[in-house]
């Protein structure tokens, strides 16, 4: 009898699954069924054992959290996006006070406070004193409740740093956090390490230059974390990173060819974690069972101890 190897365990710390790409919808126009749940099947029959759904606003943690109920395996974080933060500016209360009753209301099912942090490569969408000032708010959420952050940092890295360095004492009470989807340089990566209670979370977007790789080949183990940022974020044939891959899912380049025993190419899924681990592997040449069970458990304990 042939044995068949069990998947390696993962938990999806980054996933869009409120994107209107998962209900079949591209640029306003629809392409195929929706298949949500089609992707999240996949996604369980490939090791995925919990996924941390990403909000970046009010709208996203409503849906985020009505499609949360349906499945145990299902969390996801409440913040805004620093590209979003001119939506407090109407009523800064209201807005905070929504962000803070849902996760008072839902404390089995909110993990982390987040999408928050800094962009400045997209200042057109919300600029740099608005983000900053409501990134710093969000963060008494996480020292009111205890929950660990989710954080954006993109061409922000000495605001970023600042803004969480005169809050420390609010990240000691909260356990810290990840700074998710990591693009920056190894001394920015070094930086953030050295803050203290900080990990670093690699998905395709990490692994795309022969820079990115070197700054992973560094990386310590024990400080690293998988997402995908689905459904963005793949490893694509381009990326340096492509060659270490072994994994590859059936896949259709047009979107209305879409079945359902095939991913559409440009649409990153949960279950191509897989391809993460797989890459850093390589990177670092160690073994992927012994990585894989290093980043589970560090998600583990950043963000379910209490779950």
């Amino acid at each position: 009898m042939k044995l068949v190897r069990m998947a390696y365990k993962y938990i999806d710390i980054g996933a869009n699954l409120t994107d209107s790409m998962y209900q079949g919808c591209y640029g306003g126009s629809t392409k195929h069924p929706a298949d949500l749940d089609i992707v999240l099947k996949r996604a369980w029959d490939h090791g995925l054992q919990k996924l941390i759904i990403t909000s970046g606003c009010v709208k996203d943690v409503d849906e985020a959290l009505t499609l949360a109920a349906k499945d145990e395996r299902l969390y996801t974080t409440v913040g805004t996006h620093p590209t979003r933060c001119s939506e407090f500016l109407p009523s800064p209360e209201q807005y905070f006070e929504d962000l803070h009753s849902r996760i008072k209301a839902n404390p089995q099912k909110v993990v982390a406070v987040g999408e928050c942090g800094l962009d400045y490569d997209r200042l057109h969408f919300c600029e740099k004193e608005t983000q900053q000032l409501y990134f710093e708010k969000q963060l008494e959420l996480a020292e009111e409740f205890k929950l660990p952050l989710f954080l954006h940092m993109r061409n922000a890295y000495t605001d970023f740093m600042s803004i969480l360095e005169r809050n420390r004492d609010k990240l000691q009470a909260c356990g810290g956090g990840v700074v998710h989807s990591f693009t920056g340089s190894l001394e920015e990566a070094q930086g953030i390490l050295a803050f203290g209670g900080l990990y670093i979370g690699i998905n395709g977007c990490s692994l795309k230059t022969e820079e990115n790789v070197e700054v992973v080949r560094q990386l310590p183990n024990d400080r690293i974390m998988l997402e995908t940022d689905c459904p963005w974020c793949g490893i694509r044939p381009t990326h340096a990173s492509h060659k270490h891959l072994t994994t590859k899912f059936p896949t259709v380049k047009k979107k209305e060819k879409w079945t359902a025993d095939t991913l559409i190419d440009g649409r990153n899924e949960p279950c191509q974690i897989s391809q993460v681990l797989e890459a850093i592997a390589g990177i670092k040449q160690e073994p992927k069972e012994k990585l894989a069970e290093l980043y589970y458990q560090n998600t583990l304990d950043m963000f379910f101890k209490a779950k």
